[in-house]
């Protein structure tokens, strides 16, 4: 058996921006703790890798596409959810449907998207912690690079520097959900054990709302 500590929390959603880990760190957290794990499935969008390359065309087809998806997976996962299953892990919360379609889209495009959001979103229950890997975008782009996923190569910097402003301008508004942010531009959970336990350590503990930051 493991020694390491076991997660209180029943629906756990981890999040970052492109290339931080996040999905690999629920794969490790499920196995290690046997939650049910939410992925989100991103390479089944046909029109990512057209949004890449030309992201003002295919802006609102990608993002409609990203937010009827997610819906659909929540919405037949959570709502099997039970007081006597194991917890929930996530690599996505749905609201960061929102987040990436008001960076992506244009005004008008981005005020219908949102009142179609506001009426999918209505339902859903929030989860209990939410954490955020925070890595600087250099090491964004390194980690792009490294797992060499042809679409996303044309990912830029800029586009990175965005959607974590955004990340961040919405822990703002949320001052009821307990946010752990955690700083791991030196920390390799996936390899290193030590790291994954202290990483591990900090999730299972009770979080009161609001932001809380750490750095490993």
């Amino acid at each position: 058996m493991s020694n390491k500590p076991s997660i209180p929390h029943q629906f756990i959603t981890i999040e970052g921006n492109i290339g931080a880990g996040k999905t690999t760190l629920c794969h490790k957290l499920s196995e290690d703790q046997g939650c049910k794990l939410i992925l989100e499935q991103f390479a089944d969008n046909p029109f990512l890798p057209n949004f890449y390359q030309n992201p003002e065309r295919y802006a609102f087809t990608v993002e409609l596409f990203f937010m009827t998806e997610r819906h659909k997976q929540l919405q037949e996962e959570l709502s099997q959810r039970d007081l006597f299953q194991n917890a929930i892990i996530s690599d996505y919360i749905f609201f960061k449907t929102l987040l990436f379609a008001r960076n992506n889209l244009n005004a008008e495009e981005y005020r219908l998207f949102q009142r179609l959001f506001n009426i999918l979103n209505a339902s859903f229950p929030k989860p209990d912690l939410l954490v955020y890997l925070h890595r600087p975008v250099s090491n964004l782009l390194e980690n792009i690079k490294k797992r060499g996923r042809a679409y996303e190569q044309e990912i830029s910097s800029d586009y990175l520097e965005q959607i974590q402003h955004a990340y961040f301008e919405f822990f703002k508004t949320q001052p009821q959900l307990p946010i752990l942010i955690l700083d791991v531009e030196k920390v390799d959970f996936l390899s290193n054990q030590s790291h994954y336990q202290r990483l591990v350590q900090l999730i299972a503990k009770e979080y009161s709302p609001g932001i809380h930051r750490v750095e490993m």
